[in-house]
């Protein structure tokens, strides 16, 4: 048996805002069975708290804060452990930005000491001036995750990767990528749960995030099919997941 479980939230656990039932059950499981487990997201627009209300407000799912890793999180983590300094420059939302600057990080914008570059739906010019200029006179760039897209109700619209690439482009510098399918948060998540890799499952509906960062970092990974990545690809993926579900029902605690 599995004795963790990192889990990702949109396509596995609600798809927008439409709940899926089986993940609902799924996380009531793993309660039930006192299974230890952490959302791991790479969403950087919302708190652990913001993520657990709407959980339980919406999906009638009820878990901590605790429970929620976001991209946010461990970038935060990612600069106290370089401990290259306390200046930032930040695009992104207040998701982003108010958790940075409340870990004790000054707002700078001539010489800081670090740029993250996350989703900005907002964002303008004259932040991509002051983020390519930084980057230029030696501050650390760190894309807080590497999603081209985000999957709505109108599309696929232009993601974080896509706001981090028009920096790279700017600078001809690669971002530090922290979020999914990169090592950064998949080791934080692991040191968080306490438990080897080899003790967990990775599970998520994204094979080129959630299932790309079990394969990448050796940890076991379970792609259900209730969101991103559709049944017709399985058979053309480069290396398969460890296990498929079309639905999280379908999941055998028991199984490794």
């Amino acid at each position: 048996m599995y004795k963790g479980y990192l889990i990702d939230l949109d396509g596995t656990i609600y798809r927008g805002s439409e709940p899926i039932p089986a993940g609902r059950r799924f996380v009531e499981q793993l309660q039930a069975r006192q299974i230890p487990f952490l959302f791991l997201t790479n969403n950087t627009t919302k708190t652990p708290q913001t993520v657990a209300d709407r959980l339980a407000n919406e999906f009638s799912i009820y878990v901590s804060p605790e429970t929620v890793y976001t991209a946010t999180l461990a970038t935060i983590d990612y600069m106290n452990d370089a401990d290259k300094g306390k200046k930032v420059f930040v695009i992104g939302e207040p998701g982003l930005i108010d958790p940075i600057l409340a870990a004790g990080y000054e707002w700078e914008t001539e010489h800081p000491d670090y740029v993250v570059v996350g989703l900005d739906t907002d964002v303008t010019y004259e932040k991509f001036v002051t983020a390519t200029l930084a980057i230029q006179r030696g501050a650390t760039f760190i894309g807080t995750n590497p999603d081209k897209n985000i999957p709505t109700e109108r599309g696929l619209l232009p993601g974080a990767g896509s706001v981090i690439a028009l920096i790279e482009a700017s600078t001809q510098q690669s971002a530090i990528y922290i979020g999914k399918p990169e090592a950064i948060i998949m080791e934080k998540g692991l040191g968080i749960l306490g438990l080897d890799k080899s003790e967990v499952l990775m599970v998520g509906d994204n094979y080129t995030t959630d299932i790309l960062a079990g394969i990448n970092n050796g940890i076991d990974s379970l792609l259900v099919l209730s969101g991103f990545t559709q049944k017709e690809e399985i058979p053309d993926l480069p290396v398969q997941p460890t296990h498929l579900v079309d639905s999280l029902d379908e999941w055998r605690f028991d199984e490794k």
